[in-house]
C-alpha cells in the first residue's frame, strides 16, 4: 500500500514515531478493535509487566491485521491506551522497534482502567 503523509510547520511536529495525518489509497477500510496484552491460546494476560503486555498487545493487533490480509504498513491510524501516561516512554519505543517507516497516524489516551486489569490496549484503523 502507497500512503501520502500529511506534514505541516503550522502545527507541533509529530514528538515520536507517528505522522500528523495519513492519506490512506482507495482500498478496503478496516476497523479493528482494541487489543490488550492477552496470550491467545490460553487468554491469559501474558505478564504484570508493562513492557510485556505492550508486545503481546502489538502481537495480537498484528495477528489480527494478517487475518484481514493486511500488513504492519497498512495501518493509517493508531490509538494507545494507557492506565499511567508516565509508561508512554516504553510504549513509544516499542511502536519505533515494530511498525516500518512511514508511520501511521496516531493518538495516546490516559484511561482509569482496561479490560482484565491491563495496563495498555492499541487499536488500528487499516486500509488494504
Amino acid at each position: 500500500m502507497s500512503k501520502a503523509i500529511i506534514h505541516t510547520n503550522a502545527a507541533p511536529a509529530a514528538v515520536g514515531p507517528y505522522s500528523q495525518a495519513v492519506v490512506a489509497p482507495a482500498g478496503r477500510t478496516v476497523y479493528l478493535s482494541g487489543q490488550i496484552g492477552l496470550m491467545p491460546a490460553t487468554g491469559i494476560m501474558v505478564s504484570e509487566d508493562f513492557q510485556a503486555q505492550v508486545r503481546q498487545s502489538f502481537a495480537n493487533m498484528q495477528a489480527v491485521i494478517e487475518a484481514a490480509e493486511g500488513r504492519l504498513d497498512s495501518i493509517v491510524k493508531l490509538t494507545l491506551f494507557l492506565t499511567d501516561l508516565g509508561q508512554f516512554a516504553i510504549a513509544n519505543s516499542i511502536m519505533a522497534e515494530l511498525l516500518p517507516e512511514p508511520f501511521p497516524a496516531r493518538s495516546t489516551v490516559g484511561v482509569a482502567s482496561l479490560p482484565k486489569g491491563a495496563q495498555f490496549e492499541i487499536e488500528a484503523i487499516i486500509v488494504i
